[in-house]
């Protein structure tokens, strides 16, 4: 038998997510309100005893002229992924997709598939004969996500293939930069950082460096030099509003869902970043630095100050977000995976996206769409 699934509140859905040791941020209900062009709801699965036991936020996005949508469950829904009976749980979800509108229905499961430790990352990036991390030998397999990932291929979902050049997915990274916390000291977890690391942090804290915690008011000095990384690293910033949208959604639920730091020395911002918190899973959000002062080391005592702070928050992990899949010279987001390895901690890939087409028609017509973009 399938699970019965509908429509949930969003106290019933916060209350699921908060008795989970971790969930993505982007699986809170906040997270509808961050993005207004999407309509967001809150689907629950009850077992026979009526008991809630896997919840989803889904967006919902307008096709332009038409009534039907992209079903968009990010880095969700947070069900039972070792379940042998996944047909139990995703079936029901369908046909309550389609019954709305859905065309097509996009989904991220949190599963991790392989694992790199900082050395096997190391050696891949320093082995020319190895183009992508995923070539490379992982020093960890979880057996159970392949068996999921065959499970869906034949369920009829497809895979969506890792981006471009720089490995990121067209939605979620599906590789990522892990440091574990659980069971460690703060000055074991120091202790694994390299010493290139260890040094910087020391020279900020010798140069005056100081990390403070910022509010809503603090936004504006955050975007500026957000702006300027932008254009340094070549991507397409998100507007002011944005961010000023996104505090005031995820604080009204939690006021330590999301925190600012900025790094200032002798009366100047050098740095800033946002960091989010579900659970005991933090994660380093959006970052941003100037050009100007960078041998006082801000990014590294911003990091530092972030980390400090989310093993006091009694986190388990760590979390850098996105790494590039590409580990050739030549691509720019080589550097920024240099410095997620200093931390001493670890590469996770997960399983990506995965779409179902409701409409195989609509499903092309939007592909066609996204590809030309």
């Amino acid at each position: 038998m399938s699970f019965r699934l509908k429509a949930i509140t969003r106290d019933e859905h916060l209350a699921f997510v908060a008795a989970r040791p971790s969930a993505s941020h982007m699986q809170v209900p906040s997270w509808g309100d961050v993005k207004p062009d999407w309509r967001a709801e809150s689907l629950g699965w009850f077992d026979d005893n009526d008991r809630l036991v896997g919840v989803g936020l889904v967006l919902f996005r307008p096709l332009p002229k038409l009534k039907r949508y992209l079903a968009y469950l990010p880095e969700g829904p947070l069900i039972d992924w070792s379940a042998p009976d996944l047909e139990r749980w995703l079936e029901p979800m369908l046909s309550h997709l389609k019954a709305q509108g859905a065309f097509s229905v996009k989904m991220g499961p949190p599963v991790v598939a392989r694992r790199w430790d900082a050395e096997a990352v190391k050696t891949a990036i320093a082995d020319p004969r190895t183009r992508r991390l995923r070539d490379a030998e992982a020093t960890a397999h979880e057996p159970g996500a392949f068996d999921i990932a065959d499970r869906l291929h034949r369920m009829g979902w497809q895979q969506t293939e890792p981006g471009g050049e720089d490995g990121f997915a067209a939605g979620q990274p599906r590789y990522v930069f892990q440091v574990p916390f659980a069971g460690k000291t703060l000055a074991e977890v120091r202790q694994d950082f390299n010493q290139q690391w260890r040094r910087n942090i020391k020279k900020a804290e010798k140069a005056g460096v100081k990390v403070v915690q910022g509010g809503y008011e603090d936004l504006p000095a955050f975007h500026e030099i957000y702006v300027e990384t932008a254009q340094r690293d070549q991507f397409v910033p998100r507007p002011l509003t944005y961010f000023q949208r996104m505090w005031t959604a995820l604080t009204a639920e939690d006021p330590d869902r999301m925190r600012l730091y900025l790094a200032h020395h002798e009366g100047e911002v050098l740095a800033a970043a946002t960091m989010l918190t579900v659970g005991e899973h933090v994660w380093y959000s959006y970052g941003a630095s100037t050009s100007r002062k960078r041998e006082v080391q801000p990014n590294n005592a911003i990091q530092w100050r972030m980390m400090s702070d989310a093993h006091e928050l009694g986190a388990s992990v760590y979390d850098l977000r996105g790494i590039t899949d590409t580990l050739d010279e030549s691509n720019h987001l080589l550097g920024l995976l240099r410095f997620k390895v200093g931390t001493g901690g670890q590469a996770l890939e997960y399983l990506g996206e995965w779409d179902f087409p409701l409409n195989k028609l609509l499903h092309k017509a939007l592909g066609l769409y996204m590809s030309r973009r």
